[in-house]
Formats: structure tokens, C-alpha cells, sequence
């Protein structure tokens, strides 16, 4: 285990405490407690993200766990934050545009899965990395909306439902393009072992001609 790995773990650890200050009477909204103490969680433990993978890389230290690790820890947070903001604040997050994204997330967990079984692996594209920023806007935005008309004289509300019908837009477009870049790979894979198998027996057969006299 080295340093990167252990702080993807901690993302993980955070997804516990999370739900549990999301969802625990423990804190009070009276004063927007509970709503700053789950923003600070969720923006953390989303930095690790690029903090684990930018240590990784520059250290040298990119192992089979960590690479197990990091996208479940990813998925796990996004799941856990968009299943309890649909009870923390249904106004702003409705159970549908939350099975959209988690969806989202699984279908391209599967798609790479798949990608690693056929030999080849599928990067995080430019769509992937914008979605993971409004992902931020749109979480913290609507904590916070639970309490705040106004924060840091900013409308909360407006940024709130903007920033989450650009997620679910940008959740579905990401995945169609995650799709078809996995499909062409696939179709060229495909291709080539076809082509390879043709030629393994077009050999075997002018191996075995016999001259006929």
C-alpha cells in the first residue's frame, strides 16, 4: 500500500460520514451546519481524486490496486451523494435524474470492464472530466440550497437546477460517447482477428494441397 492508495481510501471512508451527516439528527440546519460540514466532506473527498492519480503518476506508483480502487471509490461517491440528496432535497434532485446518473456511471464501469477483457483500455474522456466538475457544482449546490436562498451573495437555487440538468445532459452524452468509442474499438478488434484468423487459414491450406499428376 502506498500514499496514493491510502488516500483513495479515505475517499471511501468518507462516504459513510457523508450519508451519516446528510441524514443524522445530530446536526443542525438552524444555522447551516449540516449543510457546510456535507459540502466540506463531498468537495475533499472529491479532490482526492485528482490528488491520488496525480501522486500516483508522479511518484511512480500506479499499482493493480489502485487502479481497482479509484473508480469504485469514485462511483461509490457519486452514488451515495445523488441516492441521499434524493431524500435530503427531492426538489432539486428527483429519483429520476438520480437513476440517470448513477446509471451513467455503471454502464461505463461495465463498458471498461469489458475493454480490459478484450485487451485495451478506455481513458477518461474531456466530457468525463467537465461532468466531474458540474458534478461538484451540482451536489454542493444542492446542500446547500437546503438551507440557503443566498450563499456568498450568490442565488443558490438557480445555480442548483441548472447545474443538475446539465449533469444528467452531460451524464447522458458522455455515456453515448463513451459507447460509441468503445464500439469502434470493439468492431476494430474484431476486424483485425478476423482478418488474422483468415489468414491462419488460408496457410494451413496451401499447406496441405497436394500437386495433382
Amino acid at each position: 500500500m502506498n500514499l496514493p492508495t491510502y488516500i483513495t481510501l479515505t475517499r471511501i471512508f468518507s462516504i459513510p460520514v457523508l450519508i451519516w451527516v446528510l441524514s443524522s439528527s445530530r446536526f443542525s440546519s438552524a444555522h447551516g451546519e449540516r449543510e457546510l460540514l456535507a459540502s466540506f466532506v463531498f468537495i475533499a473527498a472529491s479532490l482526492t481524486d485528482a490528488i491520488d492519480g496525480y501522486l500516483a503518476r508522479r511518484r511512480a506508483q500506479v499499482t493493480t490496486m489502485g487502479m481497482l480502487l479509484d473508480p469504485v471509490a469514485d462511483k461509490l461517491l457519486i452514488a451515495a451523494a445523488f441516492i441521499t440528496l434524493v431524500q435530503f432535497n427531492p426538489a432539486i434532485v428527483p429519483a429520476w435524474m438520480a437513476v440517470i446518473i448513477i446509471g451513467r456511471e455503471f454502464l461505463v464501469s461495465g463498458l471498461r470492464s469489458i475493454a480490459a477483457s478484450e485487451g485495451f483500455t478506455m481513458q477518461a474522456s474531456d466530457l468525463g472530466k467537465l461532468k466531474m466538475f458540474v458534478q461538484i457544482v451540482s451536489v454542493v449546490a444542492a446542500i446547500i440550497d437546503h438551507h440557503w436562498a443566498y450563499f456568498l451573495g450568490l442565488p443558490v437555487r438557480p445555480i442548483a437546477l441548472v447545474s443538475i440538468w446539465v449533469m444528467v445532459a452531460l451524464s447522458l452524452w458522455s455515456a453515448a460517447d463513451y459507447f460509441i468509442a468503445f464500439w469502434k474499438r470493439i468492431d476494430r478488434t474484431s476486424a483485425r482477428r478476423r482478418r488474422r484468423r483468415s489468414f491462419v487459414l488460408s496457410r494451413r491450406r496451401k499447406g496441405n494441397d497436394v500437386p495433382v499428376i
